[in-house]
């Protein structure tokens, strides 16, 4: 989450003496970003944690504003992330930009270097992860690169600090690179016509036409809707001549334009890297190995679903429920706050409001601390430790063979991962996918079956105290839902499958200060945004119970809840306090543990699993769908539980 002094970029503003930090995913970027502002971004070992452009004011300038651009695996634009650093770009007052590349990968960086020097603006280029690249026996010639490409060149570490105060330092001395790109008569032909119908029609303030129109010719819509703007009817004439500049190339003019940088990194790499007497491979290599072997993969995979459960609801849901529970809330607290507000309140309606059965001392704080707040903060940890481990990202490669079975590749692994977290942040990083089938398949199984952290928090616990078995079978439920509902979705929506193609960053032991600090930033949001509406769906349940609603709801659901789910009739009331949040709803449940028999358990964690989505993401569905979308998508959830378990 970003800090409350990181404004999200709002492109039709520009902002003097703007610093772009960009590169490909999983670079180092929001570290760095954090570093050079103080600014806490949702920092992961993992592609997709930057979907916007997020800004804050520099340390070391505060005249100076520095935007965190999401990482881009290419330019031309093609993704989501890909067009909103590429309207940054076109947007931006810049001073220059930073790219952010990975040391161990040298040739893949300069190939996004030799497109950003055509668009001349000053750049400076920070080889991060040098330290990793160093261990594996990569060695970069800084200085000799520095002067090929004419720009400053550094070796950073951003999680450990290393290199910060020399980058500072040469954001002064920043050039535009040397240019490395030179193509064959005919494209360069094509490149100096369009780019001299640019410069007469469009020019732009910094961007140099000559690096439009490459990204032009090779097919970027971003660059396209800008020229569109700016020339305005002559327009026509830009198109004629990318249209010429196709036809002359064979409709091949991308990948021509594509291959030339890469040709320019591999020559340019050959002459910067060499490579120290080959070693062994590291522990963490060969780790990250046997995390993506078909063969030792699942295994893995299993052994850590069981560790999360042990720590989460073993642990975190029975060891420290029951402490805070029975022991501090039901023991000390509440007697003590229920004599105080029965001796001081005289007015009986007042007193059951803070201290009844639907009180909001008794029942919203109470649910709030004693049951959520010790299952999300043990789920928070263990999240922070595989996401800056390196793990999470493997998962789209193990998880790719599955997902091609519901029209995905693995990369959709990651929104459904951040969905363990919040359902409706990982709603809106659902724009790293590529396509808009993609993404509508995903929001749509997110909201359907992926349960949030406080959700995910009392389903172990929960079931946990039945046994792990009962959590087995919840697991294997909702794969079973996703893979159906996926599998009938993909046939549903027309397009196709985009092949997976991601970026692995190395595996590492996790750095305990990261984890910490993400821990802390997702308990705070769940204090600030959680507690508060817990405290609203309190005081809604107190006024229907009072009204005498509630009593004919439960009585109005029985047929359903009794009839058709086997549950107690009382397990309507948790039904209508998941209307407000799922996880209130899965807490309302938690509460009637004891009276449930392990399949009813069961059921009816099944059930709030799959129910309705919460208003927070069906508002967030609207916005990234539409709201016929968003209502189709609801209209097909809400009746899909109790089908479900009629069906059993």
């Amino acid at each position: 989450m970003p800090s409350p002094g990181a404004l999200r970029a709002e492109f039709n503003v520009t902002t003097a003496n703007a610093i772009l930090l960009v590169g490909h995913p999983n670079v180092g970027k929001s570290v760095l970003f954090h570093r050079l502002t103080g600014a806490y971004v949702n920092v992961s070992n993992y592609p997709g944690t930057t979907v916007e452009v997020t800004r804050a004011s520099a340390r070391f300038d505060r005249e100076a504003m520095l935007l965190d651009t999401p990482g881009v695996l290419s330019l031309p634009s093609r993704s989501d992330d890909e067009r909103a650093t590429m309207r940054a770009l076109l947007n931006e007052n810049i001073r220059c930009l930073v790219q952010v590349g990975d040391a161990k990968n040298l040739r893949r960086t300069l190939t996004l270097t030799a497109l950003l020097a055509e668009l001349g603006v000053p750049l400076v280029l920070a080889l991060n992860m040098h330290d990793e690249a160093a261990a594996r026996g990569v060695i970069v010639d800084i200085p000799a690169l520095a002067e090929e490409l004419g720009t400053p060149v550094l070796a950073t570490v951003a999680t450990g600090g290393e290199g910060i105060g020399e980058l500072t330092g040469s954001l002064s001395h920043a050039q535009p690179p040397q240019a490395l790109l030179r193509y064959d008569a005919a494209i360069e032909s094509a490149i100096n016509t369009t780019a001299a119908a640019i410069t007469r029609h469009a020019p732009h303030p910094q961007l140099a036409a000559r690096g439009l129109a490459i990204l032009y010719l090779g097919g970027d819509s971003e660059v396209a809707t800008w020229l569109a703007e700016k020339a305005g009817e002559h327009f026509a004439e830009l198109e004629t001549l990318r249209q010429q500049a196709n036809q002359s190339n064979k409709d091949k003019l991308p990948a021509l334009l594509a291959r030339e940088r890469t040709e320019a990194a591999d020559a340019l790499t050959t002459s910067a890297i060499r490579r120290a007497a080959r070693s062994s491979p590291l522990l963490a290599q060969r780790i990250g190995q046997y995390v993506v072997d078909p063969l030792w993969g699942i295994p893995i995979l299993l052994g850590m679903l069981f560790l999360v459960y042990e720590f989460v609801g073993v642990f975190g849901a029975t060891t420290l429920v029951g402490l805070l529970e029975k022991d501090l809330f039901e023991g000390i607290l509440n007697p003590a706050f229920t004599d105080f507000v029965n001796s001081v309140i005289k007015l009986p309606w007042l007193a059951e409001l803070l201290v009844g059965q639907y009180g909001l001392w008794t029942m919203g704080m109470t649910y709030a601390l004693a049951l959520i707040l010790p299952i999300v903060s043990t789920f928070f940890l263990a999240f922070g430790v595989l996401e800056d481990s390196g793990y999470l990202p493997r998962l789209t490669v193990i998880a790719n063979r599955l997902f091609s079975l519901i029209g995905l590749n693995g990369r959709a692994v990651l929104p459904m991962v951040l969905g363990l977290g919040c359902v409706t942040m990982a709603t809106l990083t659902t724009r790293i996918l590529h396509s808009p089938r993609e993404r509508m398949i995903t929001i749509f199984l997110l909201a359907l079956a992926i349960p949030c952290s406080a959700q995910l928090g009392v389903v172990l616990g929960m079931l946990g105290g039945v046994s792990f078995s009962a959590v087995l079978i919840w697991a294997l439920a909702m794969v079973l839902v996703l893979m159906l509902a996926g599998y009938l979705a993909a046939k549903l929506i027309p397009g196709r499958r985009i092949p997976l193609v991601t970026e692995l960053p190395p595996m590492r032991l996790p750095i305990l200060g990261n984890v910490l600090k993400k821990t802390g930033g997702r308990l705070k949001w769940y204090l600030i945004e959680v507690i508060p509406l817990f405290l609203l769906g309190t005081f809604i349940m107190y006024a229907l119970d009072k009204s005498g609603a509630l009593p004919a709801i439960i009585e109005a659901g029985e047929p359903l809840v009794s009839g058709w789910l086997g549950l107690p009739k009382e397990a309507s009331a948790a039904f209508v306090m998941g209307f407000l949040r799922r996880d209130f709803g899965a807490t309302g449940l938690f509460a009637l543990a004891h009276s449930l028999d392990p399949i009813q358990a069961v059921v009816g964690i099944i059930t709030i699993t799959l129910f309705i989505p919460c208003f927070a993401s069906l508002m967030m569905m609207v916005k990234e769908q539409g709201s016929k979308v968003a209502l189709g998508m609801v209209a097909v959830i809400v009746p899909f539980p109790a089908s479900q378990n009629r069906a059993r």
